[in-house]
């Protein structure tokens, strides 16, 4: 959009009288002394301007002429696909959204190019005036073609016109709004039902949570204006900041195609200036402890909310409460089993904090201890699966939590121990279940074989997989069906049930909701992978394929800090790291001794670290290197220290991506610490 010369002298004395108050420039801002030097940057075709008046130190005076610039060509660059003018425009925008009023001008009358028309600006006016005869007799001047674009466009008006009218009780010319105005424009039926039962509203506010609208004196305008903008062609009315959201845009590829990305977004470590790019010490992939206190197979475990407790379930029949050290140094750094949980009467399956971490829920067969946390007192036994409670998931609230068992049963819970309600006998023997952080759904997996569970329920078939850790069916009941089943947490109706090939064993939700993340036992003869479903498509949006599983029940878990990887255990006592987005193995890390790495949790307060645990008795506590173990001998040269009684490994940087084991000392499974 090119200014026509008269609009370049207009331009000018706007600047100069209009908006110096907007955050001009003053003083040199390009090095040059008392000289403001204006150049495009291209050597080819010799078009340098030098503008100076003398005055306060190069800002342009009052009614200063600026020579438009004539470029060759209309792309910004030789063999580049931008257009110079959409560029330009953008870049004027810019400015003036960040202050720049009069650079902003000095750009339009230099390109000869103007940010929009006069109709845009004073179509925005309207709007944001609510003078709405106006916004739409400016409407048909903005070039809008579409017949249906056109039509959304005035509707929307009007419904913002009609709510207003409502908001401030002027009842009868907002029924006149609805019947001369909004139902000539032959409106939806159940739309202008809906718009006409506001009237019915006792007042303002009334209107307004039933409206999901904030009113006229809140951001109901503006937010008018951005729905507007997807109606009106946008070389015609730009989208407010489009050079923000370019560069966004920007951003999060780079941060996608970033492999290693895992620290939290700041001026200091993203710049314009070059392209965005982390290195492999960013990923949590050292052991800095081995904590050796269980006496069997450990089978899960989940860190706190706080990230200063990790609780771990045994084979051994007991529960512990870690506490974690806050040193950040991991040299230095102490873990200590804050409590022993040991009242279970079989081997521990399942832990989940409540949302203040004041209450550790275990699970043991078809037995939920309720602990407190903070003293290691059993509060309440509960006993109404009856069979192996193989899930326990808190509710986002905190008000309550959800159990799942092979006996079909999905149980909600206060938080108080009281049972609330039932989904009653469920179409599968859940394996797994865990409710969205959005409070909408519940995801439970499992397997659907065609037994019959009487309400009297019975002792498990010898057959059936362990919680954690343990055997696979037999082969008589691998071949069953298998089922991601996706529950409205509100009507408990089904939304979404996906059959599946191969033993489902663990989920995971993103923190947007929007994804599961799904460990996959194969069936015979097939490869094993995790899948990761979205749940809006219903559709595997990417497999991680390296790790084994055949015989165990493996878990997984998201971590970084946006979710950026997947982190898995592994039969074959090996940690593995994916990036999430492409797919591709980035660790694969060892240590373990021998047998399964059967569950991993990343801390949530720390995205350079998680947990994992095996077969080999003991959780592991893995790193992004120490910044000095990189190149420094500090930590190296250090002497191991023997800590009694504190369950931890004391570990040294060998050079070489490892910490290798100085000292260890474990405490006595005995009592309460």
């Amino acid at each position: 959009m090119r200014l026509s010369e008269n609009d370049h002298d207009h331009t000018d004395s706007l600047v100069s009288e209009g908006h110096s108050e907007a955050g001009a420039s003053a003083g040199p801002s390009n090095g040059h002394n008392g000289v403001l030097v204006k150049s495009n940057g291209f050597c080819a075709n010799g078009t340098s301007k030098v503008v100076s008046d003398g005055v306060d130190g190069g800002t342009r005076g009052r009614g200063a002429s600026i020579a438009r610039v004539s470029l060759p060509g209309s792309t910004l660059y030789d063999n580049s696909y931008v257009d110079r003018e959409e560029f330009v425009r953008l870049v004027i925008q810019s400015l003036r959204d960040v202050g720049y009023i009069e650079s902003a001008a000095t750009l339009e009358a230099e390109s000869g190019y103007v940010m929009e028309a006069p109709e845009v600006a004073e179509f925005r006016r309207c709007i944001l005036d609510g003078s709405w005869e106006r916004a739409q007799a400016t409407l048909l001047r903005l070039g809008v073609e579409d017949d249906e674009r056109l039509w959304e466009a005035r509707f929307l008006i009007n419904q913002q016109k009609y709510l207003e009218l409502l908001e401030a009780q002027k009842t009868t010319a907002a029924l006149h709004v609805l019947r001369n105005e909004l139902a000539p424009m032959h409106v939806d039926p159940d739309q202008l039902h809906s718009l006409s039962s506001l009237m019915m509203c006792s007042d303002s506010y009334d209107l307004r949570q039933r409206a999901d609208w904030d009113g006229a004196a809140g951001n109901s305008r503006r937010q008018l204006l951005i729905n507007l903008q997807r109606h009106i062609p946008s070389s015609v009315m730009m989208p407010q900041k489009r050079f923000a959201t370019l560069l966004d845009q920007a951003r999060q590829f780079q941060l996608s195609r970033c492999l290693y990305h895992n620290a939290p977004l700041s001026p200091r470590n993203f710049t314009l200036y070059a392209d965005h790019q982390c290195d492999r010490n960013a990923l949590p992939r050292v052991t800095t402890a081995i904590l050796e206190v269980h006496t069997d197979e450990v089978w899960n475990l989940q860190w706190s909310h706080s990230g200063m407790y990790l609780a771990s379930a045994s084979r051994d029949k007991s529960a512990i409460i870690w506490r974690v050290g806050l040193d950040r140094d991991p040299s230095v750094r102490e873990y200590s089993p804050q409590h022993i949980l040991r009242d279970h009467p079989y081997p521990v399956g399942c832990v989940a904090w409540s949302l203040d971490d004041s209450i550790l829920l275990t699970s043991a067969e078809h037995y939920i201890n309720m602990w407190n946390a903070r003293t290691g007192v059993c509060l309440k036994i509960l006993d109404e699966h009856k069979d192996v409670v193989t899930a326990l998931a808190w509710l986002p609230d905190g008000s309550g939590f959800i159990s799942g068992g092979l006996d079909r049963q999905i149980i909600l819970w206060n938080a108080d121990g009281t049972r609330r309600d039932s989904w009653g006998h469920t179409p599968i023997r859940v394996t797994d279940l865990v409710v969205t952080p959005d409070f909408t759904r519940l995801v439970a997996i499992g397997m659907y074989d065609g037994m019959s569970t009487s309400p009297g329920g019975g002792s498990p078939p010898a057959v059936v997989t362990p919680p954690t850790g343990g055997a696979a069916p037999a082969s008589g009941v691998r071949g069953s069906e298998n089922r991601i089943i996706v529950y409205d947490l509100a009507t408990k109706q089904v939304d979404i049930s996906i059959r599946m090939d191969g033993e489902l064993t663990s989920v995971k939700i993103s923190r947007d909701s929007q994804y599961a993340l799904i460990n996959r036992a194969p069936e015979l003869g097939s490869s094993c992978e995790i899948q990761l479903w979205d749940l809006t498509t219903e559709r595997i949006t990417r497999k991680y394929i390296g790790q084994k599983q055949s015989r165990h029940v493996i878990r997984s878990c998201f971590g970084g800090v946006d979710e950026n990887f997947i982190t898995s255990g592994s039969e074959d006592g090996n940690v593995y790291i994916w990036h999430r987005d492409t797919g591709e193995l980035l660790e694969v890390l060892p240590g373990h001794g021998t047998g399964s790495v059967n569950s991993v949790a990343w801390n949530p307060c720390n995205e350079r670290m998680f947990a994992s645990c095996s077969d080999d008795r003991t959780i592991r506590i893995w790193e992004a290197p120490p910044p000095h173990s990189l190149g420094l001998p500090a930590l190296a040269e250090a002497e191991p220290t023997e800590y009694k009684g504190k369950g931890k490994s004391r570990e040294r940087w060998d050079g070489e991506g490892r910490f290798a084991t100085s000292s260890s000392t474990s405490l006595p499974t005995s009592a309460t610490i």
